[in-house]
């Protein structure tokens, strides 16, 4: 499994630590090995020079059992290599050892090695067959001959593995201790950063989006001059500049419900004066024009829409103020069935289909305002749908409480409303298709009273569609509180 980088600052920096540190311990290691391998070997050469060819130059003797004319192995270090060298070739080869010589056999690479030495009588390094690395000079003998004198390379490897074995535990252990007191340091030193996600991270938590919210204090900033203290101080502009922002979209939001509120409120006298003379204008028995008519049946018309509207938005307003809802025990199987009954009188052309529980299923909450909601919710599902929809309503207990589904096999609502279905005054009719010949028209805010009503009771709503195939979702608690509800998300806004 591939291994990753580590993702935290301190993880890196930790890591960052260590590497370099390795770097240098390995670069520090190269170079002592390299020098003392160099040293030891300056010092092979030293001794090859020194020796002066002389065991090599007793090999040009026969071996004889008189031992004055045996080699001569006085003053020869253990392991020390001649050989004789005539017309490129080599007539005899020893080895010390023991203070006595030692015949080689050469190979015919071993020869090869040997005849291609320049008898400068600088010290190289060859490999032989049977005595493998040796540090070798060659000299012109007086014969015409080429002496060869080698000093083993094994005790100056010997050495420098060992040196490598010491610096390797050592680094070793030197990394060991770097990475934990490195990974303490660091941990140390970012203690202040830590504060500042410890703090982005609560301000990120709050529901920013809900209204006025309680800003966490400013960050204390030590010293403005380090990269913590600059992150520190924008941080804290940044908090003040969301404070701000939120104060006065606070108080926008509170004079535009108050607003709303005052509004409707003062608009229903006089769209009740309207409604009512108009009616009374066509109960008159004297002949009428039918310009006039059917000029008082459309300000009979608009009134009835303008009141309805006017009371929509009296509710939110109300909703939104956090005025306490009715408790009491509701019967949902009940408000369904008569919900149905009317979208279904209201709407012939579509199929409606119910799905209800063998056993009543009740909750604590506002009747009025239930049946307002669940009404809304047909009311949608057949005004944005052709005839000949089939529209399911079901109703079941869950695990969260009790849900209602309303699903119906309409063109679906756009991808792009989806996000903002259940705002204020938002409209799908370029979209999916609308009763013509409707007197009254949609409002924009049916789904926007379903939202604050299911909010308000502790629940939650939401849609899923795509064409033939779009489902809204209630979601009721079966013992929601709501006292002193403030409306939040989308219907707030």
């Amino acid at each position: 499994m591939r291994r990753l980088p580590p993702h935290t600052l301190r993880g890196q920096l930790t890591a960052g630590l260590v590497v370099l540190l390795a770097v240098a311990c390995a670069a520090v290691g190269i170079t002592t090995a390299l020098a003392l391998q160099g040293f030891l070997v300056g010092r092979l050469d030293q001794q090859l020079t020194a020796s002066g060819g002389r065991f090599a130059a007793s090999l040009e003797h026969e071996k004889h059992p008189d031992a004055d004319n045996r080699p001569d192995t006085r003053g020869q270090a253990e392991g020390t290599f001649g050989a004789r060298l005539l017309k490129g070739t080599a007539t005899s080869a020893a080895v010390v050892h023991d203070e006595a010589d030692r015949p080689v056999p050469l190979t015919a690479a071993d020869r090869r090695t040997l005849a291609a030495l320049p008898a400068d009588g600088a010290g190289h390094s060859i490999r032989l067959h049977t005595l493998h690395r040796y540090r070798a000079a060659a000299t012109r003998g007086d014969d015409g001959d080429v002496l060869v004198t080698g000093l083993p390379l094994h005790p100056v490897e010997e050495t420098v593995h060992r040196l490598e074995a010491v610096e390797a535990a050592v680094f070793v252990a030197a990394l060991l201790a770097t990475g934990v007191a490195g990974a303490l340091w660091v941990r140390v030193s970012l203690r202040p950063l830590r504060r500042v996600t410890t703090r982005a991270a609560a301000v990120a938590r709050l529901p920013l989006a809900s209204g006025e919210v309680a800003m966490p204090e400013p960050l204390a900033v030590t010293d403005p001059r380090t990269e913590v203290g600059q992150v520190k101080t924008a941080l804290n502009q940044m908090l003040g500049h969301i404070g701000n922002a939120l104060a006065q979209r606070q108080a926008g939001e509170e004079r535009l419900r108050h607003f709303a509120a005052d509004a409707s409120h003062e608009l229903r006298t006089p769209v009740a004066n309207v409604r009512g003379h108009s009616e009374l204008a066509l109960r008159h028995r004297g002949p009428v024009p039918p310009e006039v008519r059917h000029a008082l049946e459309r300000i009979h018309s608009e009134s009835h829409r303008m009141t309805r509207l006017v009371d929509d938005l009296l509710l939110l307003a109300r909703l939104d103020a956090g005025r306490p809802l009715e408790r009491e025990q509701v019967d949902l199987t009940r408000l369904v069935l008569d919900a149905t009954d009317d979208a279904r009188a209201a709407g012939p052309g579509h199929r409606w289909l119910l799905d209800l529980p063998e056993e009543p299923v009740t909750l604590t909450g506002d009747t009025h305002r239930l049946q307002q909601a669940f009404g809304n919710l047909l009311a949608n599902a057949r005004t944005h749908t052709p005839p000949g929809t089939e529209v399911t309503v079901r109703l079941s207990t869950v695990e969260a409480g009790i849900e209602l589904s309303v699903h119906d096999t309409g063109p679906g609502i756009p991808e792009e409303l989806r996000p903002e279905v259940f705002g204020r005054f938002v409209r799908a009719d370029h979209s999916r298709s609308r009763t013509t010949g409707s007197t009254t028209g949609s409002t924009g805010l049916g789904l926007a009273i379903v939202h604050a009503v299911v909010t308000a009771h502790g629940g939650t709503v939401d849609v899923s569609s795509s064409p033939g195939d779009t489902t809204f979702r209630v979601v009721l608690p079966t013992r929601p509180d709501t006292t002193g509800v403030t409306q939040t998300g989308p219907a707030a806004h």
